[in-house]
């Protein structure tokens, strides 16, 4: 997606970006924006609105459908060129490199600035729109949310974690946010799914991570997406990601969703070096959890 806009992004022109801000602007009342509501919203006249709606139609940044009036939305690659438009406005990026990740959910790229970052696109909602609206707390109070304001309030609400977190956990340093998007430090290291860890280094290897659990906590976040698709493992440590489902620690069910977290690595361990960590008297929640508070945690050892 965004590697096709970063190819031709140079050649957008200034009133391209009014008509992409007019419409969303316009897609926070509906979906389909009617053609003659554009003039209000891009501020242009109606034969610039034309104009632009085909260059941008041409490079697949909106799309247009006719139900009861011709209509016109943004796509993904729309919203990418508006976000990126900020990013180089505000100096944070200065050139677009390779795909290091693209997933259901997201789609991340290295980016070049003072040195090599990641630019982290969420996704959340294009596809699968109602099925996201149920599982995330963000949108189950709003009834007339679109794709967009999915996609924006997971990265502001993982962008808010990592700034609450970081440095006394080992996440990705946040560097900015527009929109749907995170600017970020560049991860080194292997997923945990992918780690070929020797027999001897699993226990080591999961206390880490739920010290930087207990960690999180501290700082007054709970992951609440635990697994072994979102931890990093190299020769200095481990590092989390993905916390766009993170809540905070007065969330009523904060506790629960550590609890989960827990279960989900533990869990992972014990059946990927079951010698290792499958015995129960193997030390798997570290000393910081260890407190009536957690008692539910302790269960799992």
């Amino acid at each position: 997606m965004v590697r096709n806009v970063a190819d031709f992004f140079p050649d957008l022109q200034t009133e391209d970006f009014y008509l992409l801000s007019g419409l969303e602007h316009g897609m926070r009342f509906s979906e389909w924006v009617a053609t003659e509501k554009l003039t209000e919203f891009a501020r242009l006249d109606d034969e610039e609105v034309e104009y632009r709606l085909d260059r941008c139609e041409d490079r697949g940044l909106v799309e247009r459908k006719t139900i009861q009036y011709l209509g016109f939305r943004l796509t993904f690659e729309g919203y990418d060129a508006l976000a990126l438009r900020t990013f180089a406005e505000r100096e944070t990026i200065e050139g677009f490199g390779a795909p290091l990740g693209v997933g259901k959910e997201s789609d991340v790229y290295e980016v070049r600035s003072y040195k090599p970052l990641a630019l982290k696109f969420h996704r959340e909602g294009y596809t699968n729109f109602r099925e996201v609206r149920k599982e995330r707390d963000y949108t189950s109070d709003n009834r007339h949310v679109s794709w967009f304001y999915t996609a924006r309030k997971a990265a502001e609400r993982e962008y808010e974690a990592l700034e609450a977190v970081y440095p006394e956990v080992r996440v990705p340093r946040p560097i900015d946010q527009n929109r749907h998007g995170i600017v970020m430090e560049k991860l080194s290291g292997v997923e945990l799914s992918k780690a070929k860890l020797d027999p001897g280094q699993a226990v080591g290897v999961l206390d880490l991570i739920l010290d930087e659990l207990a960690a999180a906590y501290r700082a007054g976040y709970v992951h609440a997406d635990m697994s072994e698709y979102n931890v990093f493992v190299d020769s200095d440590g481990v590092t989390v990601f993905d916390w766009p489902q993170a809540v905070s620690t007065d969330h009523e069910n904060a506790d629960e969703f550590l609890e989960r977290d827990v279960e989900n690595l533990v869990g992972y361990f014990r059946r990927k070096h079951p010698k290792q960590v499958g015995d129960p008297d193997v030390r798997a929640v570290p000393e910081t959890l260890r407190n009536d508070e957690f008692e539910s945690v302790r269960d799992h050892r």
